[in-house]
């Protein structure tokens, strides 16, 4: 996996080997994003989601609520809405911030790679359905509580719907750019950077080049997998059954990620992954006519 920038178009003069500029030493190559940047973005998001919380809570709406160790989410409708909201504004900073940071674009930082990812959509959508496939027969052999938080959402057919929308296509952008665009760089630099030998030749070869060694990616793999599984905990109700799939299917999104250097590749099978899922929640309720059919 490499994070290098592109290189600029080469001169076809040839440079003066006395010029001043020619003297000068190679400015660094700059891995990123860091750990400081993942952090910054987490940040940016921790704060939105904070303060939309405080605003419906102050406004009496508070967006969840406790009942004998039972998670109900009250009105899933603003829930969606404004987790939509925290999405699209942290995106929105980060598309303004990190360019003055990182001194490229967004999209080339966080390695997006659309064009890549477009020419492999049917292998990576038949990926993601396969991963559906596999997590329904996983969830078919678990035991799970009458009432997951996620049910609050299945209440009636407009809330059904809107979730099934945000959850297959904002859900995995978002969490993949966090995940896959962010952390997963910015763990294995992190874990590079300190097992680095404190020698001048490391030292040297860590300021030549951008490239992360298999071993950081293996390493981040898994604490970043750890991390998105931990993410949908309370959504399954801490089902360790349930945890263990998704950190498998978080290492399946990672391995695209590092095979296709494309977020974009990793958000396709994210998405379909999740298309699956609702899909065969709409066939069991004929379109979410029928909720009452939904059991686990």
């Amino acid at each position: 996996m490499s994070l290098s920038p592109m290189n600029g178009a080469q001169s076809e003069a040839e440079p003066d080997p006395l010029a001043p500029e020619a003297l000068a030493p190679l400015p660094t190559p700059r891995r990123i994003p860091n750990i400081g940047h993942a952090l910054l973005f987490i940040l940016v998001a921790g704060i939105l989601l904070l303060v939309a919380e405080v605003t419906l809570a102050l406004s009496g709406k508070s967006p969840a609520s406790l009942h004998a160790g039972t998670i109900t989410v009250q009105h899933p409708f603003l829930q969606i809405a404004m987790m939509a909201g925290v999405y699209l504004l942290t995106l929105l900073a980060a598309w303004l911030l990190f360019p003055v940071l990182w001194h490229r674009t967004f999209l080339d930082g966080i390695q997006w790679h659309w064009s890549v990812a477009r020419g492999q959509a049917n292998r990576l959508i038949t990926l993601g359905f396969a991963l559906g496939v596999m997590m329904a027969i996983i969830t078919a052999f678990i035991s799970s509580p009458k009432n997951l938080p996620i049910d609050s959402f299945f209440l009636n057919p407009a809330t059904a719907w809107l979730i099934t929308l945000f959850g297959t296509f904002a859900a995995p952008v978002f969490e993949e750019i966090c995940f896959r665009g962010f952390l997963l760089p910015a763990v294995a630099i992190a874990y590079d950077w300190i097992a680095l030998p404190r020698t001048p030749e490391a030292r040297a070869r860590w300021q030549s080049t951008t490239t992360l060694t298999p071993t950081s990616l293996i390493f981040s793999a898994l604490i970043t997998s750890f991390l998105f599984a931990m993410l949908h905990a309370q959504q399954d109700a801490h089902i360790w059954a349930a945890l263990v799939g998704l950190f498998c299917i978080s290492l399946v999104l990672t391995f695209v990620r590092i095979k296709t250097q494309s977020v974009a590749a990793s958000t396709i099978v994210h998405a379909s992954y999740n298309g699956f899922i609702f899909l065969m929640t709409i066939f069991a309720t004929g379109g979410y006519r029928h909720l009452d059919r939904m059991i686990h």
